[in-house]
C-alpha cells in the first residue's frame, strides 16, 4: 500500500480498478522494462518508423503538384528525417541502455532534438522543431494506437490516471464507468479540474510521479476531499474509505434537501446562486442542486471532440437546449474562450511559446472574425428564448471591449437586414479576469451591464503562477492580499456604477471563501453545479453582518496563509463535514 498527497479539485471518493492514459499529445511518463523486452521493443521502434514511412508516402502521393505543392515539401522533409538511420538507432540505443519503452525512447529522443532546434538563431532550422514535434506525434500514434487504452468504450468503473489531461479527454469521459481521476500535473483551477467538479468526478491533481509508481489493473483510491491517492490499499482502508464514503453520500444527501429552499443569510438578505456549465445537458443539474440560472455557460466546450468548428445552428441548438431548461432565468453566455490550453494550439503548425499569454480568448476571437460573428449570430438569435445575457471573456482594456461589442452590433445590423428576431435589448457585460481589467473597472462599468470576476485567471496572472503547473502550484491562493484587493476594487467599482456584479471562478465553489465574498459586497455567486447546495446552507447559516466583520478583519492581514487559516477556522464552525 502507497499512500501519494496531492491537491484535491473535485470531493467525493473513488474505489476502483485503475486505468492508466497517456495525454492527447503523446506526453509520455518514463517507464522501465525487463531487459527480456528490450528487443521487443526495439522492433516496435522499426515498425514504428516502417508504418510512418508508408502512411506519409501515401499521403504526399495524394497531393496535387499545384496546389498541393507546399505539403508535399513537408511530407518530404519528414521522409527524410524518418529514413534517416541514425535518429532510428539513437532511438533504439536509449532502449537498450536504459531498458525503457519504445513510446519513451522516442518522446525522449524527439523532443531533445526539438528543443535543440528550437534553440537556434537560424529561422530555418528552428522551425524545424515543430517537424519534430509532428514526426514524434506521427511515430507514438503508431506506437500507441493499439496499446493506448480507450476511455470512450468502457464497460466497467474505473479510475483514470495519468501524467495529465486535457480538457478535451476529461469532457469526453463516460461518467458511467469512470469513477475519479488523477494526475501528475495540474492545479486545483486546471480545465480539467474544472470539468471534473462539473461532472462531479472524484480528482486529485499534482501527486508529481504517480504514474510511474503504477500499474493498470492495480486497485486505487481517489480521495478528493482530501487529495490523498492510495495504490493498493489493504482491506482495512478499502473498509474505512467504504464507510467514509458513505458518510459523505449522507451530508450530499442532507445537504439536497435544502434544494427547494432560497439562498438566504439570517439576517433576510437574498443571494442568488446560479451554475457554470460546460454542456447543455449539465443545466438540468443547476436546477436539481437548486441554481436559479446560469451565470457561466463556456461555450468554448463546443468545439473540443471534434476536427471541424461548430456551425451556426450547432451553436443555436446548445443554448435553445439549456434556455429551455430555465424559462425566463438567467442564462449567461460567454463567448468562446479558446487559446491557452484549449483547442488552438493542437491546431498551430508551430504552437505558442507561452500561450496563456498569447492568442487566446477574446485576442482570439477578434482574430477570428467569422467564428466569432456566427457563434454571436447564434446567441441573438437564442435571445428570444429567454433571458439571455452576453459575456466578453478575458478583456483587458476599454479597446478590447469597444472592439467586441462593435462586432456584435454589426450582427445585430446584419439580423436586422435578414428580418430575422432577437432580442435588441439583450445585456452585455465582461469577465473580468486580468489586473488591468480590474484596475480600470471603473472605466469598464461605464460601457458594461454587468461585471463578473473570473478568479482563476485573475489569481494566475495577479501572482504570476501558471494555474496548471503542479511545481508552483502551492504558490497560487485566492487569499493573497494582492488578489483580494483587487476583488474588492471591481466590487466597489461595480457598486459605484450601479450595475450587477458577480463571481464566477472556482473561488466560489470554495465553501471557506462565501463569507468572504459577501462581506466584500458580492450579492451573486456563480458555481460548479455539485456545490451549490454546500454553498447555499453556508449561506443560510450567516448573517451579512458577521459576513462583514470577517471581511474587515481579513482585508486588515497582510499574510496569504493567516487569512487562509483565519478563513477555514470559519467555515468549518459553520458546516464541519465539508473539511
Amino acid at each position: 500500500m502507497e499512500i501519494k498527497k496531492g491537491i484535491a479539485v473535485s470531493p467525493g471518493i473513488s474505489i476502483a480498478k485503475l486505468l492508466i492514459i497517456d495525454s492527447e499529445d503523446y506526453r509520455i511518463p518514463r517507464r522501465q522494462i525487463e531487459p527480456s523486452q528490450r528487443m521487443m521493443e526495439i522492433q516496435h521502434v522499426r515498425d514504428a518508423f516502417k508504418a510512418a514511412i508508408g502512411e506519409l508516402t501515401e499521403f504526399e502521393a495524394a497531393q496535387d503538384d499545384t496546389e498541393g505543392g507546399k505539403i508535399k515539401d513537408i511530407f518530404a522533409v519528414h521522409l527524410r528525417f524518418l529514413h534517416d538511420r541514425s535518429l532510428r538507432k539513437r532511438i533504439t540505443d536509449l532502449v537498450y541502455s536504459e531498458s525503457v519503452t519504445a513510446e519513451y525512447a522516442v518522446s525522449a529522443t524527439m523532443r531533445e532534438i526539438a528543443s535543440h532546434f528550437a534553440k537556434q538563431k537560424d529561422a530555418y532550422i528552428s522551425e524545424r522543431a515543430a517537424d519534430m514535434y509532428d514526426i514524434e506525434r506521427r511515430l507514438l500514434k503508431q506506437l500507441l494506437g493499439g496499446r493506448r487504452e480507450d476511455v470512450e468504450h468502457l464497460t466497467e468503473e474505473v479510475a483514470v490516471v495519468a501524467r495529465e489531461l486535457s480538457p478535451t479527454q476529461t469532457a469526453a469521459f463516460n461518467r458511467k464507468f469512470v469513477k475519479g481521476l488523477a494526475t501528475d500535473a495540474g492545479g486545483r483551477t486546471s480545465h480539467t479540474a474544472i470539468v471534473a467538479r462539473s461532472l462531479g468526478i472524484p480528482a486529485v491533481v499534482a501527486l508529481e510521479d504517480l504514474t510511474e509508481c503504477v500499474s493498470g489493473g492495480d486497485t486505487v483510491i481517489i480521495d478528493g476531499n482530501r487529495g490523498i491517492v492510495i495504490v493498493n490499499p489493504d482491506e482495512q482502508t478499502i473498509q474505512q474509505y467504504e464507510e467514509y464514503s458513505q458518510e459523505f453520500a449522507q451530508l450530499e444527501h442532507k445537504l439536497d434537501a435544502i434544494r427547494e429552499k432560497p439562498a438566504v443569510t439570517r439576517d433576510g438578505v437574498k443571494i442568488t446562486l446560479l451554475g457554470n456549465i460546460e454542456f447543455p445537458d449539465e443545466a438540468e443539474m443547476v436546477l436539481q442542486k437548486g441554481g436559479e440560472g446560469i451565470g457561466l455557460y463556456r461555450t468554448e466546450f463546443l468545439y473540443l471532440n471534434r476536427e471541424s468548428e461548430p456551425t451556426e445552428q450547432e451553436h443555436y441548438e446548445a443554448y435553445a437546449e439549456t434556455i429551455g431548461v430555465f424559462k425566463h432565468r438567467p442564462v449567461i453566455i460567454r463567448t468562446v474562450d479558446l487559446g491557452a490550453d484549449k483547442y488552438t494550439q493542437s491546431k498551430r503548425f508551430a504552437p505558442e511559446p507561452n500561450p496563456f499569454l498569447g492568442l487566446r480568448s477574446i485576442r482570439f476571437c477578434l482574430q477570428n472574425l467569422t467564428m466569432f460573428k456566427r457563434q454571436m449570430h447564434a446567441i441573438l438569435r437564442a435571445s428570444v428564448l429567454g433571458d439571455v445575457k452576453i459575456m466578453f471573456p478575458l478583456i483587458s482594456n476599454l479597446q478590447e471591449m469597444k472592439q467586441a461589442t462593435m462586432i456584435l452590433r454589426d450582427v445585430m445590423d446584419d439580423l436586422n437586414e435578414e428580418s430575422v428576431k432577437y432580442n435588441k435589448d439583450v445585456e452585455v457585460g465582461i469577465m473580468v479576469e486580468t489586473p488591468s481589467a480590474a484596475l480600470t473597472a471603473s472605466t469598464l462599468a461605464r460601457d458594461a451591464d454587468f461585471l463578473s470576476i473570473g478568479t482563476n485567471d485573475l489569481i494566475q496572472y495577479t501572482l504570476a503562477v501558471d494555474r496548471g503547473n503542479e511545481l508552483v502550484s502551492t504558490l497560487y491562493s485566492a487569499a493573497d492580499p494582492a488578489v483580494l484587493r483587487l476583488i474588492r476594487t471591481v466590487i466597489q467599482d461595480a457598486h459605484k456604477a450601479q450595475i450587477d456584479v458577480s463571481v464566477c471562478g472556482e473561488m466560489a465553489s470554495e465553501p471557506e471563501y462565501i463569507m468572504l465574498l459577501l462581506g466584500m459586497g458580492i450579492r451573486t455567486i456563480s458555481l460548479t453545479p455539485p456545490m451549490i447546495p454546500e454553498i447555499k446552507q453556508i449561506i443560510r447559516s450567516v448573517t451579512v453582518q458577521d459576513c462583514n466583520n470577517l471581511a474587515r478583519t481579513i482585508l486588515g492581514m497582510n499574510s496569504e496563509r493567516q487569512i487562509s487559516n483565519y478563513l477555514r477556522d470559519a467555515a468549518r464552525k459553520i458546516l464541519p463535514e465539508a473539511f
